[in-house]
């Protein structure tokens, strides 16, 4: 018995790390040839600095630099115009998808804004805020609602029929169905707005830094590039990668754990 279990043990293990291996073998494949272009010399070091080279300015920024500042100040930002974008979605989602009157009056208005870049509102949100911190929150908050906003109107509009004629049995409340049917139902598919949004906000972020001289990765990254200093922008860049990672595998792990019941 002890054998099979030090069988078993050794068995998922293997699997553990060949999954790990089979998860990561297109990033190990894109530094490798990283490596190989850079030291072979078919690019300039100017454009395009070796892997060793920007992990040395990335552990130098971290450390003796402002590397640390700036990704603070990026996240940040980020997070707050995300937090931001993430409440009034799901508010005005949940209004304009419990009411089909709401959705046929306001529909053609929110295709109409909907498509417009985050970045080409920058101009009209200078003028408003200036060159500010609020205005490139404002900018962050606008370009990551509409995500939200259209999955959270889907998800409360798309409460099956069974459920409504529970809620009209019962003679809930509009307050009621609301957080007891409808919220539940809106759930997965306003988590998903949220995953989207919160990509959304770190790239528009990063542009309005760039834009707008706001002190962020944006900033460091448009600094070291106009300076010729590739493996500082790599590093920034390679810092964006692990910031957009992170946070989405953070909010991955919520999700899955706060829509458990989903499962039972």
């Amino acid at each position: 018995m002890t054998f099979a279990m030090n069988t078993g043990a050794a068995r998922t293990k293997i699997d553990w790390a060949r999954s790990l291996f089979g998860a990561n073998f297109l990033l190990l494949v894109i530094i490798f040839l990283w490596w190989a272009v850079s030291t072979a010399g078919w690019v300039s070091r100017v454009f395009l600095p070796s892997p060793q080279a920007t992990w040395a300015s990335l552990v130098e920024g971290v450390t003796d630099g402002d590397l640390l500042a700036f990704t603070w100040a990026t996240v940040s930002r980020m997070l707050l115009g995300w937090a931001l974008a993430s409440l009034l979605g799901v508010a005005l989602g949940a209004v304009i998808g419990l009411s089909s009157t709401a959705r046929a009056y306001m529909q053609p208005t929110l295709e109409f804004i909907r498509p417009l870049p985050a970045s080409a509102l920058l101009p009209l949100a200078i003028s408003i805020f200036g060159l500010s911190p609020a205005m490139v929150l404002s900018v962050v908050a606008f370009g990551a609602m509409w995500p939200v906003l259209l999955a959270t109107v889907h998800g409360f509009a798309s409460v099956p029929a069974q459920l409504q004629e529970v809620a009209r049995c019962l003679q809930l409340s509009r307050m009621a169905y609301a957080f007891k049917i409808g919220l539940p139902n809106a759930m997965p598919d306003i988590f998903a707005g949220m995953r989207l949004s919160l990509t959304v906000s770190l790239i528009v972020s990063v542009v309005g830094e760039m834009i707008a001289s706001q002190p962020g990765l944006g900033q460091a990254i448009l600094l070291a590039a106009r300076s010729f200093r590739a493996s500082e922008l790599f590093a920034g860049i390679v810092l964006l990668g692990l910031i957009g990672f992170a946070s989405s595998a953070l909010l991955a792990v919520f999700e899955k754990r706060l829509l458990k019941w989903q499962k039972s």
